[in-house]
């Protein structure tokens, strides 16, 4: 194994190396106990309200610039800072300069108490950096969907959207990211970390960060006990809110081949474990327009940016939203351990409740998706109590091949109904082989009841589970019947509200 070392990141324009702090301290605990940063706030620590949200930097591929993302400072672990750099609100400008963002969010009245503003301005300058150096400027609907991970309980989201518009209008003014590259560039010849220091709690605690899948697959083949840590988005409340202890840990994050999606010459999608969530679902709806709505539905941007898609389907949760979506598409999960490697059906991965067919030593390298075949439909239906972030109550992908009316290889996949996500194989069934008209929809959500006894929980009731979910394959009907087919914003409360405003 390496010589253990400290955590090396670049913050305020300097190299900063850390040792002896807990390997689960949080970015957002450093910052505000340790370099007395304090304008990143605390709000939930779980990732959901956006106040403590920071940009971290990372080198592109080729090493020229710096990519930005806004993330959720309470649930990154300070050792998956290793070889970036931070940048907080203390960065964009004091107050006798400040910058394009920080000056609408003033002339706009896009704060009040002041809590969530930090946040919120972290966010809009992602989204001022991504567009300045686009040349474009984005739609009101895109901001918002942009700073759907940051909450504000008193000003409301007109103002701050205001801001987002008015920010543009100002004379450019971007950071410098050229003296952070060099910084960035300077690390790169870095070992991978070994990081060691006590825990929370003072028991001996290691982390390591493999740069190769080679070097990933030994550690893990050696060590099958670690935890394995990709964006921390789930694992990090297990520490915030649960006061968990994770042992030692094993970082997927700094594998560059763990990270790319590859398209291949047929149109699969090959998605390293380690993509982010959401470069994974704009590879994936750039094939499959049908689930962008899913996309931008699953989670927040910041939750996106630092979880990845095979943290999602490796976890397993049964209201997880990323494998009712993959299982639909065919896909197979790619395992390995040491040099062995195996390929599986996604659908055979999971065995039971939180419980998978991972052996020892052995982790996700990648998801295979398959093209889709010409003549397929294929929708992605999540309901929950709250539009934006939240929680399926149901998730429902389904998909079937039109051939000649018939409908063929049907995929219904859902969570929320089990203790596993599944497809539906007695629903499948009572449509395969039969023209697809509304007397197969009607066998299907009738059939849809020997498949699964769903439960009550805070989230939604059984029954209403059963009714939903059958009513969302008789939408799926309404949307790909061969005769008036029902267009998918038909059923959208957004797309029913503006036609309100547009008639009024």
């Amino acid at each position: 194994m390496t010589t253990p070392r400290p955590i090396r990141f670049v913050h305020q324009g300097q190299l900063k190396a850390v040792s002896g702090l807990p390997p689960t301290t949080t970015v957002l605990q450093y910052l505000r106990e340790h370099a007395r940063c304090a304008g990143t706030k605390e709000g939930c620590a779980e990732g959901d309200c956006g106040a403590c949200t920071v940009l971290v930097g990372e080198l592109d591929a080729e090493g020229k610039t710096v990519e930005l993302r806004n993330v959720n400072a309470c649930i990154q672990f300070l050792p998956m800072l290793d070889g970036k750099a931070l940048l907080t609100v203390e960065d964009l400008g004091g107050s006798a300069d400040l910058n394009p963002v920080q000056q609408a969010l003033v002339d706009c009245h896009g704060s009040q108490c002041g809590f969530c503003t930090p946040g919120f301005a972290m966010t809009m300058q992602a989204i001022y950096e991504r567009h300045q150096a686009a040349g474009t400027r984005p739609e009101r609907q895109e901001l918002a969907d942009d700073i759907a991970g940051n909450l504000c309980r008193c000003t409301g989201y007109r103002p701050i959207l205001d801001a987002g518009e008015r920010m543009f209008e100002a004379p450019a003014r971007v950071l410098d990211r050229e003296p952070i590259a060099q910084a960035l560039r300077t690390l790169r010849d870095d070992p991978s970390l070994h990081y060691e220091a006590p825990s929370r709690t003072g028991a001996p605690q290691r982390v390591f960060a493999p740069r190769s899948v080679d070097e990933l697959a030994a550690l893990r083949e050696a060590m099958p006990q670690a935890r394995l840590v990709a964006g921390a988005t789930d694992v990090g409340l297990w520490v915030n809110k649960q006061q968990r202890e994770l042992g030692d840990v094993i970082l997927t994050g700094r594998v560059d081949e763990l990270r790319r999606i590859d398209a291949g010459p047929d149109g699969a999608l090959r998605i390293g474990a380690a993509a982010s969530l959401e470069d994974a679902w704009a590879a994936l709806t750039a094939r499959v327009p049908a689930l962008r709505e899913l996309w931008l539905r699953f989670a927040s941007p910041p939750v996106r940016h630092a979880g990845t898609l095979g943290g999602n389907i490796a976890n397993g949760s049964p209201i997880g939203d990323g494998a009712p979506a993959l299982i639909a598409l065919g896909a197979r999960i790619a395992l390995r351990r040491g040099a062995s490697r195996r390929v599986l059906p996604l659908e055979d991965f999971y065995l039971d409740y939180m419980k998978n067919a991972l052996e020892p030593g052995e982790f996700v390298e990648a998801l295979e998706v398959p093209a889709l075949r010409a003549g397929t439909r294929l929708r992605g239906y999540k309901l929950a109590k709250r539009y934006d972030s939240d929680i399926s109550a149901v998730c429902a992908v389904l998909s079937l091949r039109l051939e000649d009316g018939v409908a063929r290889e049907a995929r219904f996949a859902f969570g929320g109904m089990a203790a596993i996500v599944k497809r539906a194989a007695k629903t499948e069934a009572a449509v395969n082989g039969r023209a697809w008209d509304e007397a197969a929809a009607l066998a299907a959500a009738q059939a849809l009841r020997e498949d699964f006894t769903p439960m009550t929980d805070l989230r939604a009731s059984a029954a209403y589970r059963e009714r939903a979910a059958a009513n969302l394959i008789r939408r799926f009907w309404l949307e790909t019947r061969a005769n008036a087919p029902l267009a998918a914003e038909s059923a959208s409360v957004w797309q029913a509200i503006n036609l309100q405003r547009s008639v009024a």
